[in-house]
Formats: structure tokens, sequence, C-alpha cells
């Protein structure tokens, strides 16, 4: 619902900020931001582009199905390499390697590229691309020193691995702009994130128990 309403921003049907009679005002558009303002439906029919929404929110579930599934199996590959040197995965094991999972992909990188919204001022998609990749790289490399690591100069490496793309820093673009309002984009941001971090804590439970029954047998 927020990208949804968000896109009606980028596309001028609601307006952040609006000038009438040479005074700037807050428009909010209408109390349901689901629909144009000037959309007349009755209760006896359904909205134009509910079905399309409709269609939006199940491909959402399903890519997210894909997505996650994708997710799994790195954790799958993760615990094959930890095990084939003599860690044991457990259930409580596989929460924390899915906590760093959510850390490398979706937290570490948030630090320093935002979460976005439709109609969000952001810099060249390539340089973001890279810079993202570089960021769940160090990110797990560092999770593995951390987890793994056993002396202080592991631990060093693990800081220095975190840190190093935010000293490098991120791209950004030359001026912010863009007709979405700030308060939308950081709910946006902060539900993203929580999401994130429900999601992958349950299916670093999952593939830990699972994992554990199946070598178990």
């Amino acid at each position: 619902p927020l990208l949804l309403e968000a896109e009606q921003y980028e596309a001028g049907t609601l307006s952040h900020f609006a000038r009438v009679g040479g005074e700037e005002v807050h428009d909010h558009g209408s109390e349901n931001t689901a629909k144009p303002a000037n959309d007349h439906v009755t209760n006896d029919h359904a909205h134009p582009s509910q079905g399309f929404e409709l269609r939006r929110d199940g491909l959402t579930v399903l890519f997210s199905i894909f997505v996650y599934a994708g997710f799994g199996m790195i954790l799958m590959a993760g615990f094959a390499t930890a095990e084939s040197f003599g860690h044991r995965i457990t259930p409580r094991i596989g929460l924390l390697w899915g906590l760093a999972g959510f850390a490398a992909f979706h937290l570490m990188p948030s630090f320093g590229l935002p979460i976005e919204v439709p109609g969000s001022a952001a810099a060249d998609l390539n340089d973001r691309q890279i810079w993202w990749f570089g960021t769940a790289v160090a990110t797990v490399v560092a999770a593995w020193l951390i987890g793994y690591g056993t002396n202080p100069m592991h631990y060093g490496l693990a800081v220095l691995a975190l840190a190093a793309p935010h000293i490098l820093g991120a791209p950004h673009p030359g001026e912010y702009y863009g007709p979405t309002p700030p308060e939308l984009a950081s709910l946006y941001a902060s539900r993203a994130l929580v999401t994130a971090m429900i999601g992958w804590s349950v299916l670093g439970l999952l593939a830990g128990n699972f994992w554990e029954k199946d070598h178990a047998e």
C-alpha cells in the first residue's frame, strides 16, 4: 500500500506541497489515498484499478517467495561450508545465520543506500548495484569472521570489512528532490527493514531445524 501511494505522488495524482494564493500548503489528498481524489466510485462498484492492484499484490507475494527461496539456498550453501569445517548446524545457529543474512542483504546496505520508494532521488543504478553487492559480500565475510574467528586478528579484519564500504561511501545524487513525502519514505523503509528481519529470522530458524533433522537421520 505504501508503494502504491508513493506512485500516486510520483505521477502527480497526489501532491505533497502545493501553492495556493502564493502560500505553500500541505496536501495529503483525500483521506483514502489508495485512489485519486477525483475518482467518483460508488459503494456498489469496485475501484477501476482494484483488479490491477490485486494482481500486483499476488505477484509481490509470489516473487517474495522466489526471493526467500533463493536466500534459503544461500543459507544451505553456507551451512554445508560451515559443516565441512567441523561446525555443527542447529536451529539456534540457523537463527544466527538468518540474522547475519539480514545484516548482509538489508541492514548494512541501507546504512549507505536508503530504501527507496517511487519518486525518490537516487544516483546511477549501476553505481548503486556495485556498491550494494560489495557491501553485502563484505558483511558476509565479516559475519563469518565474527562467528568462526579464532583470534583477535580475525575480529579486526571483520571490523575492517564492515567499515570499508562505508568509508569508501555509497553513491548519492548531487541533490535531493522528488515529489514523495519523506515521512512516507521513512515509514516504508522502517517497515521494509523490520519485515526483512522477521523473514530472515524465520528462514534461518526453519533452515537450521530442517538441516539438523536431515543430518540426524
